[in-house]
């Protein structure tokens, strides 16, 4: 089991990184596009694929964002609880998003496959829609299993308590 975690965190680098270079696209892309509109030549699609790219950087960084714990949590209240406390409302809380993420990750596959079926392409430059939401659904995916990580080690330290 050890070993599929290491594998986990080794697609968490990878879609970091991945997150890291779809920003740095969006930002050149957005750029040279607006420079491009000053000079009558703007990039064709510009929109389309910053749109595509913002998809995959939220998505991407969700995963590993999450296992730093990087979101922004209100536990004012929590942290005057003990520890045990602490740990069983973090469980609890785990386990709703973790129920939220896997419907999630399996509606988004279900609608991948719908707007494959169907065809479903962007409107300027005709690209295949359906890609954008297999990626996103394979990192909703991830996620989810950073959140069954986060419960067993959350129960482990239950039970030393």
């Amino acid at each position: 089991m050890n070993k599929f975690w290491k594998i986990i965190d080794w697609i968490l680098d990878k879609l970091k990184l991945i997150g890291a270079v779809s920003l740095g696209g969006m930002m050149l892309l957005t750029c040279v596009d607006v420079v491009g509109r000053k000079l009558d030549h703007p990039i064709l699609g510009a929109v389309e694929i910053v749109g595509f790219m913002a998809t995959i950087v939220v998505a991407a960084a969700l995963p590993y964002t999450d296992k730093i714990q990087g979101h922004v949590g209100v536990e004012i209240l929590v942290r005057l609880f003990s520890e045990k406390t602490q740990i069983v409302i973090n469980i609890s809380t785990r386990l709703l998003s973790l129920g939220l993420f896997a419907i999630l990750t399996w509606q988004m596959a279900l609608y991948a496959k719908t707007m494959k079926e169907s065809g479903e392409v962007s409107i300027s430059l005709e690209l295949p829609e359906h890609m954008i939401i297999y990626a996103t659904a394979f990192c909703c995916l991830v996620f989810t299993l950073v959140i069954i990580k986060e419960i067993i080690d959350n129960i482990k330290k239950l039970k030393e308590i």
